[in-house]
């Protein structure tokens, strides 16, 4: 059964950086290599074969869905304006979703179909998973990029924005996210939200990621995982100008990659013919 998916394009309250001289109206309109965000992540869902309905979400909708560029990946799509919070757009998605609910975000725009069949894959069966990313996998495939890291026992962790919602169950774990919102940049508040005991248990490293994740996802009688994802790219998204030439530079590294394959196929086929 395909997966409905809620694409977060909204802005939070004051000046974007990333935006400071464009004259745009949203993050999600900026242009990585050319293309806007948001077209490179709804293009990624367009042909994730496990991806159904998709909706983007955003404070006002209307310039996103006029953008060109964004209009010739949003063949299908469905445009919601919500002037409440991301907990206000995730719960109405999850109200209505025939099934669970995948989410992530409009500068989440290293996705591609591969991250989003992994990480469905992995987070089936489950009421709430979350995707994140190790940081030795960063370091192993020579990204350079600063990142949000959640320090556990064997292991620093940051998150890839890609979350995985198995139906209304989950609601109360949004109304907790709520609480959150504010602190998403402040690694240990969101460790100390769910508890003492547990805050203390991450300070002493004798608690790891997967064992924390299924002790919140319990207090709210939920089956929660994380999904450690395969691809280091996954945690890079566009949250700040650095980040912005460490994706590019990616990009490339895949257009050369796909090239090169496309390449040797085709030399394949013509000594085999």
């Amino acid at each position: 059964m395909a997966v409905s998916a809620l694409v977060l394009a909204g802005s939070r309250p004051g000046p974007d950086p990333l935006l400071a001289g464009t004259g745009l109206a949203s993050k999600a309109q900026l242009p990585i290599a050319g293309v806007p965000m948001l077209a490179r992540v709804l293009t990624a869902l367009q042909t994730a074969p496990d991806v159904g309905k998709i909706t983007v979400v955003a404070q006002d909708t209307a310039p996103l869905a006029a953008d060109p560029q964004v209009a010739d990946a949003a063949a299908g799509v469905a445009w919601l304006d919500s002037p409440g919070s991301i907990a206000d757009a995730v719960r109405a998605a999850i109200e209505t979703a025939d099934g669970p609910l995948f989410v992530t975000t409009a500068d989440n725009v290293l996705l591609t179909p591969a991250i989003i069949a992994q990480f469905l894959a992995d987070a089936n069966g489950s009421d709430v998973a979350v995707g994140l990313v190790e940081r030795r996998s960063i370091a192993a495939a020579g990204h350079s990029t600063q990142r949000t890291w959640l320090k556990f026992r064997g292991g620093q962790w940051s998150g890839a924005n890609l979350f995985y919602l198995g139906g209304p169950q989950a609601l109360p774990l949004v109304e907790f996210w709520r609480g959150l919102e504010q602190d998403r940049k402040k690694g240990m508040k969101i460790v100390g939200a769910v508890g003492p005991l547990m805050l203390l248990g991450a300070l002493l490293r004798v608690v790891d990621i997967h064992g924390f994740a299924g002790r919140v996802a319990r207090r709210f009688g939920l089956n929660g995982k994380v999904v450690p994802m395969a691809d280091a790219a996954a945690c890079i998204d566009a949250d700040k100008p650095a980040d912005i030439p460490v994706i590019e530079a990616i990009l490339a590294q895949r257009q050369a990659a796909a090239r090169a394959s496309s390449t040797a196929a085709s030399a394949s086929a013509s000594s085999s013919s």
